[in-house]
């Protein structure tokens, strides 16, 4: 059993969670309400800002060219590629750049940033791995998922956000995270692979704590205004 089966056998549970919730669903079938993903858009854009630095950090952790090659490539494309798409996405939602530059994070994007920040600095290339690898996998599955359903790739406005993950080529970037992290896994003793599951497991419940944030616009709790984004 290669690891990452290991990793997605152990986390099923919380995997089929992630994309069962009522976010993701309502994304799939075009009954989300679009002020919950307007909120959704501004924190994932704050979020891909701290996603970006984890590839910067794999590239100073990897220990060959062509590892190091690959992840600044990843981060060239999701500073100026993926943040780009995301701008204009954000446009139809009446979202300005000003807007995106000037919002504050929400409690659960500073805790799952920091969490895999503070993973990938203090930690191995392999770390760096699992830490990401959840947000890309389940990005990848959730829109093949989506896609599946009739008529939802073509919903004026999830419709593409659909068709971006469901993709060959962010299929393609998936698939090589899965790739590398059974690649650095091989070999290592137990209570290292147990340390790497620990991690994929974390970040995937953040995950799931991402959508369900979303789903109910939440920011600091006590705030005179819950839902405001700065």
């Amino acid at each position: 059993m290669k690891f990452t089966d290991r990793l997605h056998e152990k986390t099923l549970p919380i995997w089929r969670q992630n994309h069962a919730h009522p976010f993701v669903r309502g994304i799939g079938d075009g009954t989300l309400d679009p002020d919950k993903f307007r909120f959704y858009m501004v924190q994932d854009y704050l979020y891909l800002i701290d996603y970006a630095k984890v590839f910067a950090i794999g590239a100073v952790k990897a220990t060959d060219l062509q590892t190091m090659g690959r992840f600044a490539s990843l981060l060239d494309g999701t500073l100026n590629t993926e943040m780009e798409l995301h701008r204009s996405y954000a446009k139809r939602f009446g979202i300005s750049e000003e807007e995106l530059e000037s919002a504050q994070p929400s409690p659960i994007v500073l805790a799952y940033t920091h969490y895999m920040l503070h993973v990938c600095q203090n930690g191995t290339v392999a770390e760096v791995v699992a830490a990401l690898l959840p947000c890309a996998w389940s990005y990848w599955e959730i829109g093949k998922e989506l896609s599946a359903i009739p008529g939802a790739a073509d919903h004026p406005l999830y419709g593409d956000w659909i068709r971006m993950y469901a993709s060959e080529e962010f299929g393609e970037l998936a698939s090589w995270c899965i790739e590398l992290m059974d690649q650095y896994a091989e070999g290592k003793p137990e209570h290292e692979l147990q340390r790497l599951e620990e991690i994929f497991l974390n970040t995937t419940r953040f995950e799931y704590m991402f959508w369900d944030m979303a789903n109910s616009k939440q920011m600091w709790p006590g705030a005179e205004n819950h839902h405001a984004q700065v």
